[in-house]
């Protein structure tokens, strides 16, 4: 059952965005998402915050761009490179500023949302190697924010959750140490979502089993995915940074999180799973008004300041 206040936030979102959005093209899908973004985030940044925007260049001097919320007269508790949602189609820095100056504001996070090409245009692994890339400067201090505060921890929701899990897994595998924890939020984690919820909700309010299928078939295309972007598929779970992984109630999605946590733990792993009862996908943005999700964003900051803890 829906808590009363996400039920409420589920039918203002759905009167406000259009029935048809993932039928049209990327493009038309892009700006619909960013002008409801638009409509649930204050037009100010929360009291004692800097906000900074920079850039990582690639190799081929393509420019990723960054966002920094920090706060403004104290050295922040840690340092979060954060992935936005989105199913590797939309989404951008604005889309999610709501979340990253939250995240920086309660908890006193530094927090550099990073942005990443995005699917059809640029299909797997392009974002992959885009997180990839901005992690391994924030790792050897080549980001443009100055020195880095510890903790430094990587997060995401969504496609974003599933990109913070597969450069965790990539510098594990590289023998790459230097990240201090990974908090997933309701993450997409593999191939197709795990059962029993990819049945019990596939028709679930926010997000949906077919929705997700289309976002698939966007950034993996009709090709095999590269391996090193499904989680679920590496071949290994040991010598990861501690987990959080959070899965909500109400979407498709919610055992992908909870199935990673028990691979990790099985392996000898530190990982939690926290299940967001009467929750659905996207209900971060629904933390000012639904009780549940403040708890939520309260457990994802709480770790991100203290993973090991």
């Amino acid at each position: 059952m829906l808590e009363p206040e996400i039920a409420a936030f589920v039918a203002a979102v759905g009167a406000w965005y259009p029935a048809n959005a993932l039928a049209r093209s990327p493009a038309e899908q892009r700006r619909v998402y960013e002008r409801f973004a638009a409509a649930w985030t204050p037009a100010s940044l929360p009291e004692g915050l800097v906000q900074e925007d920079a850039a990582c260049h690639a190799p081929d001097g393509r420019a990723i761009l960054l966002r920094c919320h920090r706060p403004a007269h104290r050295t922040p508790s840690g340092t979060v490179l954060f992935f936005h949602g989105g199913g590797f189609v939309v989404g951008s820095l604005d889309s999610h500023a709501l979340i990253t100056a939250r995240l920086a504001a309660d908890f006193g996070l530094a927090v550099i949302a990073t942005d990443y090409r995005l699917a059809p245009e640029h299909p797997a692994p392009a974002a992959l190697e885009d997180a990839l890339l901005v992690t391994r400067a924030a790792l050897d201090g080549r980001l443009p924010f100055g020195p880095l505060a510890r903790p430094l921890t990587l997060a995401g929701d969504s496609a974003g959750g599933m990109l913070a899990a597969a450069v965790a897994t990539a510098l594990r595998d590289a023998a790459c140490g230097g990240i201090d924890g990974i908090a997933l939020v309701y993450p997409m984690l593999g191939v197709a979502p795990q059962p029993p919820a990819c049945v019990t909700e596939a028709h679930a309010p926010m997000l949906t089993l077919a929705d997700i299928d289309r976002y698939r078939a966007l950034y993996w295309g009709d090709r095999p995915p590269p391996p090193a972007t499904v989680p679920l598929d590496a071949a290994r779970f040991d010598g990861l940074p501690p987990v959080l992984a959070l899965g909500a109630e109400h979407d498709p999605l919610r055992d992908d999180a909870r199935v990673y946590v028990e691979r990790i733990r099985a392996a000898g792993g530190a990982a939690r799973f926290w299940f967001g009862q009467g929750l659905v996908h996207g209900c971060w943005r629904a933390q000012g008004s639904s009780p549940q999700a403040a708890r939520m964003h309260e457990v994802i900051g709480n770790f991100l300041r203290a993973p090991c803890a």
